[in-house]
């Protein structure tokens, strides 16, 4: 089958676009408002763009109104917002969460959760998530759609602060899905369940390269401050521009 988005109809019973990009991970995301108030809702749209420093994005559509999300709201004017793992044991209150209720009600009331305030930031983090990052508000992207719902603002943040529960670990010191149990947005109205991973390293790359797989920044620092040196030695040997000057 094909078909073109907004042009023709893909003659099936529900739209298929989202349950063609699975699975996705959750944004369940905290702030405060202007007033003090805490705000939790999760959103589909989310990941991160890269690791030195981490940033990560979320997108919110507009609402059945045509008005933006408190979250959006929120994350601008206080220039903080908090991501939150979401998990298998945690799925119920992630589902409450999402429901869409008048602005200024307390989601962590209603889902029976517990505020974590940060070490960096004012915002309320859930504390029984196993995962929590403190963001700064670094810049919205607004892309236009059809109204009321099509418009989307999506929210790039900063991560300016990791915690990480000491049981998620495992022995060798890496988090461990099969203990967090993260939960993942399919199609429809499906999730998925993360409890197993498998290995693979891609062949023939050095292990400065393998590092950005990783994401580890400090050894991207190490390679910066390697090549550092080596432009100073550089220059040092062949004067300036690395050329060696000749006797007139």
């Amino acid at each position: 089958m094909f078909y073109e988005p907004g042009v023709t109809e893909h003659g099936l019973p529900h739209d298929p676009f989202k349950a063609c990009v699975i699975p996705r991970p959750i944004g369940w995301i905290s702030t405060r408002s202007p007033t003090g108030t805490a705000n939790l809702a999760p959103y589909s749209q989310f990941n991160n763009l890269t690791f030195d420093p981490p940033y990560v994005m979320f997108s919110a559509n507009q609402t059945a109104t045509n008005t933006r999300k408190d979250t959006v709201v929120n994350a601008e004017s206080t220039g903080h917002f908090a991501w939150n793992l979401a998990t298998y044991p945690l799925r119920e209150a992630v589902n409450i969460s999402a429901e869409q209720v008048p602005y200024g009600v307390d989601e962590f009331e209603r889902a029976n959760l517990t505020k974590e305030y940060g070490s960096l930031i004012d915002v309320p983090m859930v504390k029984e998530s196993p995962v929590k990052f403190e963001c700064t508000y670094h810049s919205t992207i607004r892309l236009p759609g059809h109204p009321p719902m099509g418009t989307v603002d999506v929210i790039i943040g900063r991560v300016v602060g990791v915690h990480i529960a000491n049981w998620a670990l495992n022995d060798d010191g890496i988090l461990d899905v099969r203990k967090t149990e993260p939960i993942a947005r399919c199609g429809y109205y499906q999730y998925a369940v993360v409890r197993e991973t498998f290995d693979m390293v891609i062949p023939g790359m050095s292990e400065d390269t393998l590092y950005g797989l990783e994401g580890s920044s400090r050894m991207n620092r190490e390679r910066h401050l390697r090549d550092k040196e080596g432009e100073k030695k550089d220059d040092g040997e062949g004067g300036e521009g690395g050329h060696t000057a000749s006797a007139s």
